[in-house]
């Protein structure tokens, strides 16, 4: 199943799992909620895939060489295509994500699985738009900060 978003950006929500407890709309809405407001260009293409953890583990041991699944998979645009029409819109990047993780993280963390997802998309988001947590310890601060800034207080989730 797929969802696109009407906004400002072209935001493409393939479900590759049987998910019905997870809301498509409100994931895209949050998407282009956090694209406008790390200043992202209107017109800017995201695609978001929701598969399981089998799927995200061949992604990880493929682009990073990880055998084993994860929560969420970032990969940017490289901008390196050999013939890209002039008129292609940008592309922010690709985010994967693991439903299967997903749903053991909320469990264990005692939310919902709406609240993980919302959490793992914009984490990966700001991932595409150049945070990056592994860094330093201000760096994770300043990554954390923008979560908090889309979610509220993020006292109840894990950090990455």
């Amino acid at each position: 199943m797929t969802a696109e978003s009407a906004g400002d950006f072209a935001i493409t929500l393939e479900l590759e799992v049987e998910a019905p407890e997870v809301d498509r709309d409100a994931l895209v809405a949050l998407a282009a909620r956090v694209m406008a407001g790390e200043g992202v260009a209107p017109g800017t293409e995201l695609a978001i895939v929701i598969a399981d953890d089998d799927d995200v583990r061949r992604l990880n041991a493929e682009f990073l060489g990880i055998d084993e699944p994860t929560d969420v998979l970032s990969f940017p645009d490289a901008g390196d295509d050999f013939v890209e029409p002039g008129d292609a819109p940008p592309l922010l990047g690709d985010i994967a994500i693991s439903i299967d993780t997903a749903r053991r993280q909320a469990a264990s963390l005692g939310h919902s699985l709406m609240d993980e997802m919302n959490h793992l998309l914009v984490h990966g988001i700001l991932h595409l738009c150049g945070y990056d947590h592994v860094e330093s310890a201000e760096e994770e601060a300043r990554m954390r900060a923008r979560e908090e800034h889309y979610l509220g207080d993020l006292r109840h989730l894990h950090h990455h």
